[in-house]
Protein backbone atom coordinates (compact mmCIF):
# COMPACT_ATOMS: atom_id res chain seq x y z
CA UNK A 1 0.00 0.00 0.00
CA UNK A 2 1.71 2.91 -0.97
CA UNK A 3 1.23 6.10 1.08
CA UNK A 4 0.34 9.36 -0.30
CA UNK A 5 3.17 12.53 0.26
CA UNK A 6 1.75 14.88 2.63
CA UNK A 7 2.43 18.65 1.61
CA UNK A 8 4.37 20.12 3.85
CA UNK A 9 3.26 22.77 6.48
CA UNK A 10 4.58 26.05 5.73
CA UNK A 11 3.53 29.36 7.49
CA UNK A 12 4.05 32.72 6.35
CA UNK A 13 5.97 35.12 8.92
CA UNK A 14 2.96 37.50 9.24
CA UNK A 15 0.89 34.48 10.40
CA UNK A 16 3.34 33.74 12.74
CA UNK A 17 3.28 37.71 14.34
CA UNK A 18 -0.15 38.39 16.79
CA UNK A 19 -2.00 40.71 15.63
CA UNK A 20 -2.40 43.85 17.77
CA UNK A 21 -5.77 44.39 19.61
CA UNK A 22 -6.02 48.04 18.35
CA UNK A 23 -5.39 46.75 14.56
CA UNK A 24 -9.27 48.64 13.90
CA UNK A 25 -8.92 51.67 15.56
CA UNK A 26 -5.69 52.99 13.78
CA UNK A 27 -6.66 56.11 13.24
CA UNK A 28 -7.53 56.46 17.61
CA UNK A 29 -4.28 54.95 18.19
CA UNK A 30 -2.75 57.60 15.44
CA UNK A 31 -4.15 60.27 17.64
CA UNK A 32 -3.01 58.87 20.56
CA UNK A 33 0.53 58.24 19.96
CA UNK A 34 0.60 61.44 17.91
CA UNK A 35 -1.21 64.05 20.36
CA UNK A 36 0.62 67.13 19.48
CA UNK A 37 0.28 68.51 15.84
CA UNK A 38 3.51 68.48 13.50
CA UNK A 39 3.08 72.09 13.50
CA UNK A 40 3.21 72.82 16.90
CA UNK A 41 6.12 71.12 17.18
CA UNK A 42 7.90 72.33 14.27
CA UNK A 43 6.80 76.07 15.98
CA UNK A 44 8.49 74.58 19.26
CA UNK A 45 11.05 73.70 17.51
CA UNK A 46 12.06 76.93 15.88
CA UNK A 47 11.53 78.90 18.96
CA UNK A 48 14.42 76.40 20.73
CA UNK A 49 16.13 76.89 18.06
CA UNK A 50 16.35 80.59 18.21
CA UNK A 51 16.64 80.67 21.92
CA UNK A 52 13.20 82.64 22.12
CA UNK A 53 11.55 79.49 24.20
CA UNK A 54 10.45 79.50 28.22
CA UNK A 55 11.27 82.85 30.27
CA UNK A 56 12.15 86.03 28.36
CA UNK A 57 15.89 86.31 28.47
CA UNK A 58 16.08 90.23 27.39
CA UNK A 59 16.60 92.51 30.52
CA UNK A 60 13.66 94.80 29.54
CA UNK A 61 11.27 91.61 29.37
CA UNK A 62 12.47 90.63 32.72
CA UNK A 63 11.75 94.29 34.17
CA UNK A 64 8.09 93.63 32.30
CA UNK A 65 7.67 90.30 34.00
CA UNK A 66 8.59 91.82 37.47
CA UNK A 67 6.43 94.69 37.13
CA UNK A 68 3.35 92.56 36.54
CA UNK A 69 4.21 90.27 39.44
CA UNK A 70 4.57 93.50 41.66
CA UNK A 71 1.22 95.04 40.73
CA UNK A 72 -0.26 91.94 41.32
CA UNK A 73 0.81 91.24 44.53
CA UNK A 74 -0.06 94.88 45.52
CA UNK A 75 -4.02 94.13 43.58
CA UNK A 76 -4.19 91.66 46.18
CA UNK A 77 -2.49 93.50 49.25
CA UNK A 78 -4.70 95.99 48.49
CA UNK A 79 -7.65 93.38 48.33
CA UNK A 80 -6.86 91.81 51.64
CA UNK A 81 -6.67 95.02 53.60
CA UNK A 82 -9.76 96.20 52.16
CA UNK A 83 -11.92 93.40 53.74
CA UNK A 84 -10.05 93.61 56.34
CA UNK A 85 -10.83 96.95 56.72
CA UNK A 86 -14.26 96.88 56.08
CA UNK A 87 -14.89 93.70 58.66
CA UNK A 88 -15.41 95.94 61.66
CA UNK A 89 -17.72 98.08 59.87
CA UNK A 90 -19.75 95.50 58.67
CA UNK A 91 -19.48 94.12 62.80
CA UNK A 92 -20.61 97.56 63.57
CA UNK A 93 -23.22 97.58 61.41
CA UNK A 94 -24.88 94.44 62.60
CA UNK A 95 -24.55 95.10 66.02
CA UNK A 96 -26.56 98.43 65.60
CA UNK A 97 -28.96 96.15 63.63
CA UNK A 98 -29.07 93.56 66.65
CA UNK A 99 -29.74 96.67 69.67
CA UNK A 100 -32.09 98.57 67.28
CA UNK A 101 -34.29 94.70 67.29
CA UNK A 102 -33.62 94.11 71.34
CA UNK A 103 -35.07 98.06 71.91
CA UNK A 104 -37.84 97.45 69.80
CA UNK A 105 -38.73 94.18 71.47
CA UNK A 106 -38.44 96.30 74.74
CA UNK A 107 -40.81 98.95 73.38
CA UNK A 108 -42.93 96.10 72.72
CA UNK A 109 -42.80 94.32 75.78
CA UNK A 110 -43.05 97.88 77.34
CA UNK A 111 -46.59 99.06 75.80
CA UNK A 112 -47.85 95.30 76.68
CA UNK A 113 -47.15 96.01 80.16
CA UNK A 114 -49.09 99.55 79.50
CA UNK A 115 -51.79 97.48 77.97
CA UNK A 116 -52.21 95.23 81.24
CA UNK A 117 -52.35 98.28 83.26
CA UNK A 118 -55.37 99.91 81.53
CA UNK A 119 -57.11 97.07 81.14
CA UNK A 120 -56.95 96.39 84.91
CA UNK A 121 -57.87 99.88 85.37
CA UNK A 122 -60.36 99.49 83.21
CA UNK A 123 -61.90 96.64 84.98
CA UNK A 124 -62.09 98.63 88.36
CA UNK A 125 -63.66 101.51 87.31
CA UNK A 126 -66.34 99.34 85.46
CA UNK A 127 -67.04 97.63 88.38
CA UNK A 128 -67.04 100.60 90.72
CA UNK A 129 -69.81 101.95 87.84
CA UNK A 130 -71.74 98.63 88.28
CA UNK A 131 -72.13 99.62 91.81
CA UNK A 132 -74.04 102.52 90.91
CA UNK A 133 -77.67 102.41 91.09
CA UNK A 134 -79.37 101.59 88.08
CA UNK A 135 -76.60 99.51 86.41
CA UNK A 136 -77.20 96.28 87.17
CA UNK A 137 -77.31 94.39 83.89
CA UNK A 138 -73.89 96.28 83.13
CA UNK A 139 -72.37 92.91 83.79
CA UNK A 140 -74.60 90.90 82.42
CA UNK A 141 -73.79 93.29 79.32
CA UNK A 142 -70.14 92.70 79.57
CA UNK A 143 -70.36 89.04 80.10
CA UNK A 144 -72.47 88.87 76.64
CA UNK A 145 -70.11 90.89 74.83
CA UNK A 146 -67.21 89.08 75.80
CA UNK A 147 -65.42 92.13 77.09
CA UNK A 148 -64.70 90.14 80.68
CA UNK A 149 -63.31 86.66 81.65
CA UNK A 150 -66.24 83.94 82.12
CA UNK A 151 -66.19 80.00 83.44
CA UNK A 152 -68.67 77.44 83.91
CA UNK A 153 -70.01 74.23 82.71
CA UNK A 154 -69.77 73.33 79.37
CA UNK A 155 -68.91 71.17 76.48
CA UNK A 156 -65.15 70.96 74.83
CA UNK A 157 -65.04 70.04 70.99
CA UNK A 158 -61.48 69.51 69.54
CA UNK A 159 -61.28 69.42 65.89
CA UNK A 160 -58.45 68.51 64.02
CA UNK A 161 -57.21 67.50 60.46
CA UNK A 162 -57.84 63.85 58.93
CA UNK A 163 -54.38 61.82 59.30
CA UNK A 164 -51.93 62.41 56.45
CA UNK A 165 -53.66 65.82 55.31
CA UNK A 166 -52.19 67.74 52.48
CA UNK A 167 -52.88 71.46 51.23
CA UNK A 168 -52.86 70.69 47.40
CA UNK A 169 -55.49 71.56 45.36
CA UNK A 170 -58.23 69.12 45.12
CA UNK A 171 -61.08 68.40 42.63
CA UNK A 172 -63.72 66.60 45.15
CA UNK A 173 -67.16 68.03 46.15
CA UNK A 174 -65.93 70.29 48.57
CA UNK A 175 -63.81 72.16 45.66
CA UNK A 176 -67.05 73.36 44.35
CA UNK A 177 -67.82 75.09 47.50
CA UNK A 178 -64.74 77.11 48.05
CA UNK A 179 -62.74 73.99 49.96
CA UNK A 180 -59.97 71.51 49.09
CA UNK A 181 -60.67 67.65 48.84
CA UNK A 182 -58.26 67.49 51.31
CA UNK A 183 -58.68 66.47 54.30
CA UNK A 184 -58.15 69.82 56.21
CA UNK A 185 -60.70 72.16 58.25
CA UNK A 186 -61.72 74.97 57.05
CA UNK A 187 -63.07 78.45 58.10
CA UNK A 188 -66.42 77.76 56.55
CA UNK A 189 -65.95 74.48 59.13
CA UNK A 190 -65.26 76.31 61.98
CA UNK A 191 -68.10 78.87 61.19
CA UNK A 192 -70.92 75.82 60.81
CA UNK A 193 -69.69 74.76 63.92
CA UNK A 194 -69.63 77.66 66.12
CA UNK A 195 -73.29 78.81 64.53
CA UNK A 196 -74.29 75.48 66.00
CA UNK A 197 -73.19 76.22 68.88
CA UNK A 198 -74.66 79.64 69.62
CA UNK A 199 -77.60 78.03 68.15
CA UNK A 200 -77.45 74.72 70.39
CA UNK A 201 -77.59 77.13 73.50
CA UNK A 202 -74.05 78.25 74.18
CA UNK A 203 -73.42 81.28 76.34
CA UNK A 204 -69.67 81.68 75.37
CA UNK A 205 -67.45 80.67 73.13
CA UNK A 206 -63.80 80.33 72.41
CA UNK A 207 -61.33 79.00 69.65
CA UNK A 208 -57.67 77.93 70.94
CA UNK A 209 -58.33 80.27 73.36
CA UNK A 210 -59.60 83.64 71.43
CA UNK A 211 -62.77 84.74 72.59
CA UNK A 212 -65.66 85.31 70.37
CA UNK A 213 -67.98 88.38 70.20
CA UNK A 214 -70.37 89.46 68.16
CA UNK A 215 -67.99 91.41 65.92
CA UNK A 216 -65.57 88.31 65.62
CA UNK A 217 -64.75 86.95 62.09
CA UNK A 218 -63.60 83.48 60.80
CA UNK A 219 -61.73 83.62 58.10
CA UNK A 220 -59.14 82.35 55.66
CA UNK A 221 -55.82 83.18 55.02
CA UNK A 222 -54.29 80.46 52.38
CA UNK A 223 -54.43 76.85 54.22
CA UNK A 224 -54.41 78.74 57.52
CA UNK A 225 -58.06 79.91 59.41
CA UNK A 226 -57.87 83.33 61.10
CA UNK A 227 -60.05 83.90 63.97
CA UNK A 228 -60.07 88.14 64.41
CA UNK A 229 -56.89 88.38 62.09
CA UNK A 230 -55.06 86.02 64.33
CA UNK A 231 -54.24 82.50 62.52
CA UNK A 232 -54.75 79.39 64.20
CA UNK A 233 -53.07 76.14 64.26
CA UNK A 234 -54.67 72.73 64.12
CA UNK A 235 -55.86 70.98 66.49
CA UNK A 236 -58.74 72.93 67.06
CA UNK A 237 -60.11 73.09 71.09
CA UNK A 238 -63.27 74.94 71.04
CA UNK A 239 -64.56 75.37 74.48
CA UNK A 240 -68.19 76.11 74.99
CA UNK A 241 -70.18 77.65 78.07
CA UNK A 242 -74.04 76.25 78.99
CA UNK A 243 -75.67 73.50 79.58
CA UNK A 244 -73.28 70.41 79.79
CA UNK A 245 -75.77 68.03 79.12
CA UNK A 246 -78.15 69.73 77.20
CA UNK A 247 -75.56 71.51 74.90
CA UNK A 248 -73.75 68.47 73.75
CA UNK A 249 -76.90 66.85 72.79
CA UNK A 250 -78.71 69.89 71.29
CA UNK A 251 -75.55 70.11 69.12
CA UNK A 252 -74.46 66.60 67.83
CA UNK A 253 -78.40 66.88 66.62
CA UNK A 254 -78.45 69.98 64.70
CA UNK A 255 -77.46 70.40 61.49
CA UNK A 256 -73.99 72.11 61.87
CA UNK A 257 -74.06 68.82 64.41
CA UNK A 258 -74.88 66.66 61.31
CA UNK A 259 -72.61 68.73 59.28
CA UNK A 260 -69.46 67.89 61.18
CA UNK A 261 -70.32 63.82 61.33
CA UNK A 262 -70.25 64.16 57.42
CA UNK A 263 -66.82 65.47 57.57
CA UNK A 264 -65.40 62.94 59.61
CA UNK A 265 -67.62 60.09 57.92
CA UNK A 266 -66.41 61.56 54.19
CA UNK A 267 -63.11 63.47 54.27
CA UNK A 268 -61.54 62.03 57.52
CA UNK A 269 -61.74 64.87 59.60
CA UNK A 270 -61.17 64.26 63.46
CA UNK A 271 -63.34 65.60 66.53
CA UNK A 272 -63.81 64.65 70.11
CA UNK A 273 -66.88 65.96 72.03
CA UNK A 274 -66.67 66.00 76.01
CA UNK A 275 -68.55 67.72 78.61
CA UNK A 276 -66.62 69.49 81.41
CA UNK A 277 -68.00 70.71 84.63
CA UNK A 278 -65.91 73.81 84.34
CA UNK A 279 -64.32 75.58 81.15
CA UNK A 280 -62.46 78.93 81.48
CA UNK A 281 -62.69 81.65 78.56
CA UNK A 282 -60.71 84.49 78.11
CA UNK A 283 -62.25 87.91 77.82
CA UNK A 284 -62.19 88.94 74.37
CA UNK A 285 -58.48 91.09 73.12
CA UNK A 286 -60.10 93.14 70.60
CA UNK A 287 -63.42 94.01 71.94
CA UNK A 288 -63.55 97.99 70.14
CA UNK A 289 -67.39 99.46 70.26
CA UNK A 290 -68.08 101.28 67.42
CA UNK A 291 -71.62 102.94 67.24
CA UNK A 292 -72.76 102.29 71.93
CA UNK A 293 -72.70 105.58 73.69
CA UNK A 294 -73.26 105.45 77.56
CA UNK A 295 -76.62 106.39 78.60
CA UNK A 296 -76.89 109.49 80.95
CA UNK A 297 -78.41 108.67 83.83
CA UNK A 298 -82.00 109.64 84.67
CA UNK A 299 -82.27 112.33 87.09
CA UNK A 300 -83.61 111.44 90.21
CA UNK A 301 -83.19 107.77 89.56
CA UNK A 302 -82.50 105.86 92.92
Amino acid sequence: MCGMSQPPHHRSPASSAPARPDASMSLLTHVMDHSLDEGYAEAAGRREAEGTAGLPRTLKAKLALAAGLVLAAMVVTLGAAEARLSAPVLAKERQELIERVERADERAHGLERAIERLRTDVAERQRAALKQPGSGQGELVALLSGATEVRGPGIKLVVDDAKGASSGDGGGPRESAGFSDTGRVRDRDMQKIVNGLWQSGAEAVSINGQRLTALSAIRAAGDAILVDNRPLVPPYEVLAVGDKKRLGTAFQDSADGQYLHVLQESYGIRYTLSAADEVRLPAASSLTVRTATAAEQQKGAS
